[in-house]
């Protein structure tokens, strides 16, 4: 029996080890800026040892059981509701409240959260929160689905405007910000370069947000007076599909 037991204690504290790595993977992985697939496949292995090592480690109590038991079924409940027609108007402000919070976070080459954000993690990122908060408010497992697809499909500049995964179309409007008429825009379209290397987001008026690398953070500029050297190249304007549904 003192083999068996002493298998059992090893294997208790390499579970221990692994879920206390878990943990520590879990915030480490979310305090990085930089999201990947690696960054996220690794984020979902971090929250598998975080629910099931406790199982395992406490299994004996009854209420440890019930807990860690429930607790996957509850993370998963909100992508399996049923999906329904989803508020635009509501989508739309929430993403553009959401947007504007990001003024003066750090410029960061593939980041998209608030320790680092790139020019096409900061639109991605807002409106992956706004359809998170729209599915949980509405109870609309569509909204959350969407926000599943777009957390683990990325998509830069290039990827936008070229409709990568149906998550932009184009608008049909071209020319530079300095020059171009606002009139056909709408607050969260965006505007790609030519080159595809960078995009930028009409808040509405003459106001635009970037994450400006050259400015090296995320700025809120009139496109008709700012000085930014973005103004006056030549883009072409994209619309989130998921607010162009009639």
């Amino acid at each position: 029996m003192k083999p068996d037991f002493t298998m059992k204690q090893n294997l208790r504290r390499l579970i221990l080890l692994l879920t206390i790595g878990s943990v520590v993977a879990l915030v480490l992985l979310n305090l990085d800026p930089v999201s990947t697939r690696a960054h996220r496949l690794l984020i979902l292995c971090s929250m598998a040892g975080v629910c099931f090592g406790p199982l395992f480690l406490l299994w004996k109590f009854v209420a440890a059981r019930v807990v860690f038991l429930t607790l996957p079924f509850l993370l998963l409940a909100p992508f399996l509701l049923p999906g329904k027609d989803i508020d635009q108007k509501a989508l739309g402000d929430d993403y553009m409240k959401r947007i504007v919070t990001y003024e003066g976070i750090v410029y960061h080459w593939g980041g998209e959260n608030r320790r680092g954000v790139d020019c096409s993690g900061l639109p991605r990122k807002a409106m992956r929160d706004a359809l998170l908060f729209q599915g949980l408010r509405s109870l609309n497992g569509r909204c959350s689905r969407l926000f599943l697809k777009q957390w683990w499909n990325d998509a830069s500049a290039k990827a936008l405007a070229e409709s990568y995964l149906g998550y932009a179309m184009p608008t049909g409007e071209k020319g530079t910000i300095a020059a171009m008429g606002y009139d056909p825009l709408q607050p969260g379209d965006l505007a790609v370069t030519e080159d595809r290397r960078h995009v930028l987001i009409f808040l509405g008026g003459e106001d635009w947000i970037q994450a400006d690398p050259s400015a090296e953070k995320v700025t809120i500029d009139n496109g008709r007076t700012g000085k930014s050297d973005w103004f006056v190249v030549p883009v072409t304007i994209h619309r989130w599909s998921i607010l162009m549904e009639s």
